[in-house]
């Protein structure tokens, strides 16, 4: 039998994460999403995986730009995430903005971010989890706090 939904999303609620945007730019526009399914999958090659809901508005830009950039933000930038978070249209006006390899924005002042090529999608239930080639990064010249997200809201560390 399988467990209730809502006690996993409670207890996957205690498991603390760092907070990043994924953004996608391309022939389908500019697009991102505020994520915390994100992990490293593999050093050789260098992979990364992104677990997107299908419900989504991101999934077809990503599908179609064939591109994302994960974006780790500081504990300053939790606007950002708020902003991302939302439904609908994202608002990438007032954000100083750069590429790397790919035409996915990489947004200034994060921790660090990591540009990939879309090498794969999978299917995750009610979720699709796509896999990116690593083809540019890289961790911030300034130091930083990560934005923290554990039991429904966002955190931060603690000294």
């Amino acid at each position: 039998m399988a467990i209730d939904a809502l006690i996993q999303r409670k207890v996957m609620g205690r498991f603390a994460t760092g907070v990043t945007v994924v953004t996608t730019g391309g022939s389908m526009g500019l697009h991102g999403l505020t994520a915390n399914a994100v992990t490293s999958l593999s050093l050789d090659p260098p992979l990364i995986l992104v677990a997107v809901d299908r419900r989504a508005h991101s999934l077809e830009f990503i599908k179609a730009n064939r591109c994302f950039a994960v974006n780790i933000l500081r504990v300053d930038q939790e606007e950002i995430s708020r902003r991302f978070a939302r439904p609908g249209p994202k608002d990438f006006l007032g954000l100083d903005l750069t590429t790397d390899a790919t035409d996915a924005p990489i947004i200034a002042g994060g921790l660090a971010y990591l540009d990939c090529r879309l090498y794969d999608v999978l299917p995750g239930g009610d979720h699709e989890i796509f896999v990116g080639e690593v083809v540019g990064g890289s961790v911030q010249e300034e130091e930083g706090d990560p934005l923290l997200y554990f039991a429904g809201g966002y955190r931060r560390l603690a000294d």
